[in-house]
């Protein structure tokens, strides 16, 4: 599998590939966002939509990159995405719970903060795990993914809020 960064293809190693696909998603999940904010959707709407997400897809990647690849490789970059990953899931917390004085403001800022994460992961992170890492531990990783990814998240939330109102 390739990606784009920049308009320059990256080849994946195929063992994690999964997490990689799933970074596509959650690019569009961020673009989603922030086009509802463009459009002046009401913030309920688009926080319904971020605990739809979280609870039925980001939750469980973010868990799978966590036991799979960070904690393995104790190291200053996998210990970047870790933290990222505590603050972002302390971003969704406070979104979901209603705390945040500006929301518009602070989806905003969330949406940039996990595309700009999810893009370190791709340009920086896998690239040196897949160096860093033997044969046979991506190899694991891969065996474990594949059977955390027999069932695809399909992204079929109703309210399609970032389409164009008429």
């Amino acid at each position: 599998m390739s990606i784009k960064t920049d308009g320059k293809p990256i080849k994946r190693d195929q063992n994690i590939q999964p997490l990689s696909r799933e970074h596509h998603f959650g690019l569009l999940f961020c673009w989603k966002i922030r086009t509802g904010i463009k459009y002046g959707i009401a913030t309920e709407r688009i926080i319904r939509y971020l605990d739809y997400f979280w609870t039925g897809h980001l939750n469980q990647h973010f868990k799978a990159e966590e036991e799979l690849l960070f904690r393995k490789v104790n190291d200053p970059l996998c210990n970047r995405a870790l933290q990222e990953h505590v603050q972002l899931k302390e971003m969704i917390s406070s979104l979901v719970a209603r705390t945040s004085p500006d929301e518009y403001a602070f989806l905003d800022k969330f949406a940039i903060i996990l595309a700009e994460h999810i893009r370190f992961e791709e340009r920086v992170l896998f690239p040196y795990l897949e160096k860093t890492m033997t044969t046979a531990q991506l190899a694991e990783v891969g065996s474990s993914l594949n059977e955390l990814h027999e069932e695809e998240f399909e992204d079929n939330y109703p309210d399609e809020f970032w389409v164009k109102p008429k």
